[in-house]
């Protein structure tokens, strides 16, 4: 579900959404957030500063027995990990 959800936000506002992320505190949510920003290939990703988002450090296990994503240091179902 939230895959589909993140599929269909073409019309992010980057800056309500920076704001978002930055005061967001859970790792978990913002990691995810950003996998699947990625993976649908967002344009409005390219607007948002990073480096003023926490993403916490260490492993994050959000799926039992999901595969690990590298770059976010997530686990994510097996089907979404490496498929853009």
């Amino acid at each position: 579900m939230a895959d589909v959800i993140m599929e269909v936000m073409v019309n992010v506002s980057p800056r309500r959404m920076q704001l978002l992320l930055e005061t967001c505190k859970s790792i978990k949510v913002k990691r995810l957030f950003f996998f699947f920003a990625e993976r649908h290939q967002h344009r409005w990703l390219t607007h948002i500063n990073h480096e003023k988002i926490d993403l916490g450090k260490g492993r994050r296990m959000l799926v039992k027995d999901g595969k690990l994503n590298a770059k976010f240091q997530i686990t994510v179902p097996a089907e979404f990990n490496g498929v853009q």
